[in-house]
Parts: structure tokens; C-alpha cells; sequence
């Protein structure tokens, strides 16, 4: 889930109307019975490449995005509580007053107790992106499927439906051409993890209601990517 999705249509920040209809995204799906582990964004509140552009050291940019995260995943776990979803936020950095420290065995647990976990700060390590955290963290955890979550676009298309009318929305993707196409899906080191590991990834519109349940019941939405048998 991006950062962005939070700040709904605030400029930046997080809008608390923003937040409440994504924890009551996710609490429809929870109560399909599914397991479910986000991994959140924070570039509504920090952008550590920004930052390097204006002079700030990478590492030292990327760790205060980390921090943003966290931010993030606090607001989305008070929400979801609020609605009576059992939630655990797990830190790949170290802020025991905060949240837990990320444990894999720890983290499958409160899944199977049908608690939603919410993975922040990354994989804990600059130069590597919220994209490489999801796919880390899903094959971590030997999730069944990644979820990118966007907001306002509905899919993969060939070029930017918000500058080109005539951009066409890819059904179906093979990891390959995604790669070779360069379609600004989810970075290069996210996307080889997948590929090599064949987790499938479904990038869809999380502010159509209903579309992340319809999902997990099965219907055909947004762009799935995979390998060609």
C-alpha cells in the first residue's frame, strides 16, 4: 500500500477520511477469512529521493522515509483496531515503544491467529525500496499473492493513462516483459524476486470499493502479472 494512498485528497500528510475507507478495505477482505500482511509506504509524508536531490545523504534520506512508514502503519493499525480488526505493526528498525520488532516466525503467527500485520520501515536497509520490502516480506511469509494497491489507477498500462488517453491497460503480464518494457510497475529488484520465486502480483485501484474482497474471491480485476506457462 503507497504512502499516497493516505493522504486521499490532501496534498500530503494523512487524511483521516483517506485512512478509514482503507481500513474498511481491508476489513472486508479480513472477513472473507484470509490472511492478511500489508507492507506500507510513507511518500505522503517523506521522499528520500527528493531529499538526495536537494542534498541530503542517500543512506540518511532513506532512513528518514523509513521513519515515515512507520508513521503510516500506526495510523492504519489505530483505524483497523477502531473497526475491530486484531492488528500487529512490525518494524524492521528497532522502536520496541512503537511497535514490534519484525520476526518472521512471530509475524506468520499473528496471521494464523487472524491478526493483520502491517510490516513498516522496509526491509530496514537504505537503497532498497517499499516494492523490495513487499516482495521480501510476501515470500517471507509464503503469501499466495502480492497485491499493489495503487491509487487512481486501475492496472499496468503501456504508458501513462494520467498524460496519454490512449494508454492501453494490460489484463494479463509476464514478469519478462514487464522488466524489458520498463513499465514503472514496482522497481527491477522487486519485480526479479517475484519472477524468480513465481509469486503472482495483481496491481489494481485500491478506491474502487469492494476490489480488494473481489479479489481474494477470485474475480478478474485491474493487471496480473506472472509467468507464461
Amino acid at each position: 500500500m503507497s504512502g499516497e494512498s493516505l493522504k486521499g485528497s490532501s496534498g500530503s500528510g494523512i487524511d483521516a477520511d483517506a485512512v478509514q475507507y482503507l481500513a474498511a478495505q481491508v476489513g472486508e477482505a479480513h472477513a472473507l477469512g484470509v490472511e492478511l500482511a500489508i507492507v506500507i509506504g510513507g511518500g505522503n509524508i517523506w521522499r528520500g529521493e527528493a531529499a538526495e536531490k536537494q542534498g541530503m545523504e542517500r543512506a540518511t534520506a532513506d532512513y528518514a522515509g523509513m521513519l515515515a512508514t512507520v508513521i503510516n502503519a500506526l495510523a492504519l493499525q489505530d483505524a483497523l483496531e477502531k473497526n475491530g480488526i486484531d492488528t500487529r505493526t512490525q518494524s524492521a528498525l528497532q522502536m520496541q515503544a512503537v511497535a514490534e520488532p519484525y520476526i518472521r516466525r512471530r509475524a506468520v503467527r499473528h496471521l494464523e491467529k487472524g491478526r493483520v500485520v502491517i510490516f513498516a520501515a522496509g526491509t530496514g536497509n537504505p537503497y532498497m525500496s517499499t516494492d523490495t520490502a513487499s516482495a521480501l516480506r510476501a515470500l517471507e511469509i509464503e503469501a499466495e499473492v502480492l497485491l499493489m494497491a495503487k491509487f487512481n489507477v486501475d492496472g499496468v498500462y503501456d504508458s501513462d493513462p494520467h498524460i496519454n488517453p490512449a494508454a492501453v491497460r494490460f489484463d494479463d503480464l509476464d514478469y519478462t516483459e514487464a522488466l524489458e518494457r520498463e513499465l514503472a510497475v514496482m522497481d527491477s529488484t522487486a519485480l526479479t524476486l517475484c519472477r524468480e520465486n513465481k509469486l503472482p502480483i495483481v496491481v489494481f485501484d485500491m478506491f474502487k470499493p469492494g476490489n480488494v474482497g473481489c479479489i481474494l474471491s477470485g474475480d478478474k480485476i485491474g493487471t496480473t502479472i506472472g509467468g507464461r506457462d
